[in-house]
């Protein structure tokens, strides 16, 4: 299949710059934590409050393990890394491309993240879960594209597709 997968952490920019990408290339675009608000009627942290983060984190694996599609950039959320079984069928299909982006930054962009909706555990801090993520998207990634302080959405886009050619991308 001929699909691009964005994965990363929360505030990494995967939903800005998966439009972005999708527009370049004449591809669909799919955000995955605004397909799960939309089946549960719910904000994700909304899901997470009421139904708890391992029926989130389950609703996820299953979204991500059902996706058939073909030329359609995916936005995953950043907990979606979690689930082998997702992320074993989001790479079949397609290249998996990681968006990195540096702790101090994220915490930047996200500010006060306590109702943002990120799936971690009480007293879990945005540092806990990079570290417990990092090695899991740099796993599953077949090219890393890195967001530098100061960069510009469509540099890091017009990056993203020059690294994806460098990988000889199926796209």
């Amino acid at each position: 299949m001929n699909n691009i997968i964005l994965v990363g952490m929360p505030g990494s920019g995967k939903s800005t710059l998966g439009v972005v990408l999708a527009r370049r290339l004449g591809y669909g675009f799919l955000d995955t934590d605004s397909f799960i608000s939309q089946k549960e009627k719910s904000t994700l942290q909304g899901i997470i409050d009421r139904k708890g983060l391992d029926y989130f984190l389950g609703t996820e694996n299953e979204i991500g393990s059902e996706i058939v599609c073909d030329r359609v950039v995916i936005a995953t959320g950043g907990s979606m890394v979690l689930s082998d079984n997702a992320m074993k069928n989001l790479k079949s299909l397609g290249t998996v491309l990681y968006i990195s982006v540096g702790l101090d930054e994220l915490e930047r962009r996200l500010g006060n993240y306590a109702d943002r909706g990120i799936a971690m555990k009480d007293g879990e801090s945005l540092a806990d879960i990079f570290r417990e993520r990092e090695p899991l998207y740099l796993k599953y990634a077949d090219a890393v594209v890195t967001y530098n302080v100061g960069d510009d959405l469509e540099a890091t886009a017009q990056n993203a597709v020059k690294i994806l050619d460098s990988v000889k991308a199926n796209y």
